[in-house]
């Protein structure tokens, strides 16, 4: 790395967190071949952490260790840094570190949200000016899910996951698992067991309380034996649930202490830890830090 691509900037730190779908419905196809869904993001104030130094040569490097099996150039973060770098015509670079926590094919949505902390952070970093929505288009481009993570708010979603409707959520604590399974998406959509026409739901049905599922569920656990044992340990500590298309599971709980000491009761070699669901994304709170930062060291005229 040269000194002249790193000159004048110093790291910055940014969250990227993770989320769970409360539910996920398949209600058809649209004529592209991609699945309709109905679902609920629910934003959680845990996940990995990204840092980020602006480059003045141009250059994207992501450091630190790779995503097995996908090339650098295909890194979803590398890929948002270029486009939004094309959508701004802007001349900087940046260097990327990732510090993971969110584990790959859990469903937890960790590689749209780091895509996603790129397109928000880099925004701000190199000063380019795109507002939201120029944003959350550029995310689509990326993934589904990369347009909540940029908007930042739990949301009612549908189409194929970009069309977002802002809910709000009680407060809540999760006590998720890892069965340490990496779900293929592509493999579960085209699963012939997948329930593809399920009717449509409402949010009044969610708000309600009417058991709404997730279409991927009973596919993962009928192909996957860990799954099942995942479920069948949650089970005994209360309602387990499957987030997104991934093999990741969780339980809801009112408060910390309701998480934490079922978390307590779950049998040892379970990967399993406890989160908080957040009102408004970490990373947007961080972005209103920075912008605060940015403004006071800004000299009077």
């Amino acid at each position: 790395m040269s000194d002249a691509g790193r000159r004048g900037s110093a790291w910055s730190v940014w969250p990227a967190p993770a989320k769970l779908n409360l539910f996920l419905r398949i209600i058809g196809r649209r004529d592209d071949g991609y699945h309709l869904l109905q679902t609920v993001f629910r934003i959680l104030d845990w996940g990995d952490t990204i840092r980020l130094r602006v480059r003045t040569d141009g250059e994207i490097h992501r450091h630190g260790p790779s995503v097995p099996g996908v090339e650098a150039a295909e890194d979803l973060m590398v890929r948002a840094a270029k486009l939004l770098q094309v959508a701004a015509k802007c001349g900087q670079g940046v260097d990327i570190i990732v510090e993971k926590r969110i584990p790959a094919g859990g469903g937890f949505g960790g590689g749209s949200s780091d895509a996603a902390t790129v397109l928000i952070a880099l925004n701000a970093l190199w000063g380019a000016g795109l507002d939201a929505d120029a944003l959350a288009t550029l995310g689509l481009k990326l993934g589904a899910d990369v347009p909540v993570f940029v908007r930042g708010e739990n949301a009612w979603a549908e189409g194929v996951g970009e069309r977002l409707t802002p809910a709000q959520l009680p407060a809540a604590w999760y006590l998720l698992a890892d069965p340490g399974v990496h779900a293929p998406t592509t493999t579960l959509f085209q699963a012939p067991e997948l329930t593809r026409d399920a009717p449509p739901a409402t949010m009044s049905d969610f708000v309600s309380g009417v058991p709404l599922g997730n279409a991927f569920e009973p596919v993962l656990r009928a192909r996957e034996p860990a799954v099942e044992a995942v479920f069948a340990a949650l089970s005994q500590i209360g309602s387990p649930r499957l987030t997104g298309s991934g093999s990741g599971c969780f339980v809801e709980f009112a408060t910390r202490e309701a998480a934490e000491a079922a978390l307590a009761a779950l049998p040892t070699g379970l990967h399993a830890w406890v989160a908080e669901g957040a009102q408004a994304s970490p990373l947007h709170r961080a972005l209103a830090d920075w912008a605060k930062q940015a403004t006071n060291a800004t000299p009077a005229p």
